[in-house]
C-alpha cells in the first residue's frame, strides 16, 4: 500500500481517485449485449452466459427441486446463521416504516402523503468469485416488508450450470421463488426489457462489478430505475492510537478481498500506528485464501497520514466512502460531523463485517464517492411518496386568488382559469 504524508488538499482529487475505467469505455462493450437482449430475449441470455460464464443451462428458471436439493445440501449451523442475520435485518428494515403525513396547509386545504410499494422489482445477486447470499436479506426483506408484489432475481451460474445452495436457501426464506441462473450485463438487460422467461422490472437493486454498475446506469434510458450506483466495494478507516492495529488491519483487508478492484484507505494522524497497522496488513495477508485479490486491491489502497482529526474529518467527507470506520477517541462525537458516507462503524468493536451480514442495517451502499448524493439501501427504496390533497369551497377561496395570480404572471391562462371558475360559481350560489 502506497503511504502518503500530510497530503496538501490541492493533492486530494488525484490522491483519492477510484481504480476505475472510464464510463465511455465500458458502455461501449455494454450497448452491443442491451440490444441483442432487447431483440432476441432469451436466445441472446444464453449466449452471453455461455460465453462469459462458460456454461448453457438447460433452464433460466431454477426449479423447485433445486431449492429442495439446496436446503438438504447446506450446514445447519449456515442455516442458522442466515436465520438470525434475517431476523435483525428484519427488524431494523420493519423500524423504518413511517405513517401517513397530513397537514392541513390553509383552512380547508387538506394536504397528505401515503407510501405505496415499488409493484415490480429485480434483484441482482453476484456470484462470481463469491456467493453473496447475504445480498439477498439486504434486498428482499425489505421488498417483503414494502409489499412489493413481484420480487425477482438474477445470479450468475456457476461452470456446472447450479446456483450456490446459500443463495437458494436465503432467497427461499426471503419468500423470492423465482430465481433465475443468469448474470453480468445480460441480466440487467434481460430484467430492463423483459424475456420470454425472466419479466421486465420496475426498478433493479444490487451490487455489482464495474459492467453491472454501468449496466444498471444504462438501464435508467429504458425507463427502469436502479436503487443507485454500487460498483466495487471500498473502505475507509480513521484511527488514532487508541484502535487496536490488528483489528484495523483486518478491516482492511476484509474490504480488498472482495475483488481486485476494491479500494481501502487508512487515515490516521499517527505515524507509529500507521506502520504497525502496515505490518499488521502483511501478517494478516499471507494466510488469506484470496490474498492473489487482496493483493491486487492493496496496490489502489493508500495509507495516509493525516495533520490532525479534522483534516481527517474533511478527507472522509471528500472522499465520500461507501463505508466508513471510526476507531478512534470520541468516536461518537466525530462522527455528528460526517456528511458524506454510505455507513459509519464507530469503535475498536464495530467492524465493518458486521454490517455486511448481521447488524441490521443494509450493506447495499452507495459506492465511488456517490454518498455526497444517495442514500445506502433501506425500506423506502422499495417504496414510492404519493401525495394527495382535498380543498374544500372554503379552502378553494382561500388560496385561489393566489394561484390565480401566480397563474396569470407566468402568462398560464388556463391554470388560472380552473381556479376563477370554481370561485365565480361559488359567488354564484
Amino acid at each position: 500500500m502506497k503511504i502518503i504524508s500530510i497530503p496538501v488538499r490541492e493533492s486530494w482529487e488525484e490522491l483519492f481517485r477510484r481504480p476505475t475505467p472510464e464510463i465511455e469505455e465500458i458502455e461501449d462493450q455494454i450497448k452491443p449485449i442491451f440490444r441483442a437482449v432487447m431483440s432476441s430475449g432469451d436466445e441472446a441470455v444464453q449466449k452471453y452466459t455461455s460465453r462469459f460464464d462458460g456454461v448453457l443451462v438447460d433452464s433460466l428458471l431454477c426449479s423447485p427441486q433445486e431449492f429442495k436439493d439446496a436446503e438438504k445440501a447446506l450446514d445447519p449451523e449456515l442455516k442458522k446463521a442466515i436465520q438470525n442475520a434475517m431476523g435483525n435485518i428484519k427488524r431494523f428494515h420493519s423500524a423504518q416504516k413511517t405513517t401517513r403525513v397530513e397537514v392541513e396547509t390553509a383552512p380547508g386545504v387538506l394536504c397528505w402523503q401515503e407510501k405505496r410499494p415499488i409493484e415490480k422489482v429485480g434483484l441482482y445477486i453476484p456470484g462470481g468469485t463469491a456467493p453473496l447470499f447475504s445480498t439477498i436479506l439486504m434486498l428482499a426483506v425489505p421488498a417483503q416488508i414494502a409489499g412489493c408484489r413481484e420480487i425477482i432475481m438474477c445470479t450468475p451460474p456457476n461452470k456446472e450450470g447450479k446456483v450456490h445452495p446459500a443463495i437458494l436457501y436465503a432467497a427461499s426464506l426471503c419468500g423470492v421463488d423465482r430465481i433465475y441462473k443468469v448474470g453480468g450485463v445480460q441480466a440487467v438487460a434481460a430484467m430492463t426489457f423483459g424475456t420470454e422467461t425472466i419479466p421486465r422490472v420496475y426498478k433493479i437493486f444490487g451490487p455489482g462489478n464495474q459492467y453491472v454498475t454501468v449496466a444498471k446506469q444504462l438501464a435508467t434510458q429504458y425507463g427502469v430505475a436502479i436503487d443507485m450506483p454500487a460498483g466495487p466495494s471500498e473502505v475507509m478507516v480513521v484511527a488514532d492510537d487508541s484502535a487496536k492495529p490488528s483489528f484495523v488491519a483486518a478491516d482492511l483487508l476484509s474490504q480488498a478481498e472482495h475483488g481486485a478492484d476494491s479500494q481501502v484507505v487508512l487515515v490516521t494522524t499517527s505515524q507509529t500506528f500507521l506502520e504497525s497497522v502496515r505490518e499488521e496488513i502483511n501478517m494478516q495477508l499471507a494466510e488469506l485464501p484470496r490474498k492473489d485479490l487482496a493483493q491486487k486491491a492493496l496496490s489502489n489502497s493508500k495509507l495516509i497520514l493525516a495533520e490532525s482529526i479534522s483534516d481527517a474529518l474533511d478527507m472522509i467527507n471528500f472522499y465520500g466512502p461507501e463505508h466508513l470506520i471510526l476507531s478512534c477517541e470520541d468516536a461518537e462525537v466525530l462522527s455528528e460531523k460526517v456528511i458524506n458516507a454510505g455507513s459509519v462503524f464507530l469503535g475498536n468493536f464495530t467492524p465493518e463485517s458486521a454490517g455486511d451480514y448481521a447488524s441490521g442495517t443494509n450493506h447495499t451502499l452507495p459506492t465511488n464517492g456517490y454518498a455526497r448524493q444517495y442514500s445506502g439501501v433501506n425500506l423506502d427504496s422499495f417504496m414510492k411518496s404519493i401525495t394527495f390533497q382535498r380543498i374544500s369551497e372554503k379552502g378553494i377561496q382561500q388560496i385561489g386568488p393566489t394561484v390565480a395570480i401566480m397563474a396569470e404572471a407566468e402568462g398560464l391562462q388556463a391554470h388560472k382559469n380552473a381556479v376563477t371558475l370554481r370561485l365565480q360559481a361559488l359567488l354564484s350560489k
